[in-house]
């Protein structure tokens, strides 16, 4: 498998190169970027390690890559400031976005080819780009709530000083602000979470809040999220690449699942070789599922002001 990454010159890009370098499943890595230097030196930092990790073909350059490219994966964007929602980049980033993927298009995107996109607000362009292009919405994903998710469950690892590995739980809904936590199926092991000694609602509550509030300390703290959302990348990507068929998290075009439909949101989604396989609607809690359906009408209404959808 062949993936571009456009922005692969940014911190978000060159961490999901390194992941995907690190973890040896794709053939060929190129490395797009407007800033023509940076996506070069790290193709040159990746080649230097090779040896050490895959044997792999690793390029910069330019759009010339999209029309043997199996993956296209956008992380190009403009950076989140501190105090601003990701919803907030919308009116920023627009513009930028449907550049690209006009680019894309006009560098001949095959139709069987699947676009992952990264860039923020993810559940807005991840829908815009099922608008704008050529190939089948199942082939469009976002990464969605696959960060929220391991950020999640990694803060519950250091609340309980559990096996961060063991821990099972899961972010729905939208990439942003109304967010849904997934208590009912949160485990550790395979025992329920609210067993474990020491779980209380109120811990449970300081955990989530901490988990919506990670995005933006990271990036008051170091100028941008990079090694927790390459390995979220990665992990989608190999279970497209291997066919893996594993349930993740990701943004696609709701088409009924739990009553929602014509936005992109994050909801169990079945994940090959082919993008979108399908949705699972496992059973929820109710006040679940109304969280997720209640960020559907959040990305309905900005949509409707921004897109004019």
């Amino acid at each position: 498998m062949k993936v571009s990454i456009i922005g692969g010159g940014g911190l978000v890009g060159s961490c999901a190169a390194f992941a995907l370098q690190t973890s040896g499943i794709v053939r060929e890595l190129a490395l797009l970027d407007v800033n023509e230097d940076m996506a070069v030196g790290h193709a040159l930092d990746l080649i230097h390690g090779a040896t050490l990790c895959a044997d792999q073909q690793i390029a910069a350059g330019g759009y010339e890559h999209i029309a043997n490219s199996d993956l296209i994966c956008i992380t190009a964007g403009l950076r989140r400031k501190p105090d601003e929602s990701r919803l907030d980049l919308i009116n920023r980033n627009v513009a930028l976005f449907e550049d690209i993927l006009q680019q894309v298009i006009t560098a001949r995107l095959r139709d069987d080819a699947i676009v992952l996109v990264v860039s923020n607000p993810v559940d807005i362009l991840t829908y815009l780009a099922t608008q704008r292009l050529p190939v089948p919405p199942s082939r469009i994903l976002g990464l969605g709530t696959v960060l929220d998710t391991i950020r999640f469950r990694g803060l519950i690892a250091r609340q309980l000083t559990a096996p961060a590995t063991q821990v099972s739980a899961l972010v729905l809904g939208e990439h942003g602000d109304s967010m849904t936590p997934i208590w009912s199926s949160a485990t550790i092991g395979g025992l329920p979470l609210e067993k474990f000694p020491g779980w209380t609602a109120s811990v449970a509550s300081d955990v989530f809040e901490q988990t919506k509030r990670s995005g933006a300390e990271v990036i008051a703290k170091k100028e941008g999220a990079g090694f927790a959302v390459g390995i979220a990348i990665r992990e989608v990507i190999e279970s497209i690449a291997l066919d893996r068929r594993r349930v993740l998290p990701i943004s696609s075009l709701q088409q009924g699942c739990y009553g929602i439909h014509g936005v992109a949101l994050s909801v169990p989604t079945v994940i090959g070789r082919a993008g979108v396989i399908g949705t699972s609607e496992i059973e929820l809690w109710p006040k679940e599922i109304s969280g997720i359906q209640r960020s559907a009408s959040v990305l309905r209404e900005t949509l409707s002001q921004v897109l004019g959808s």
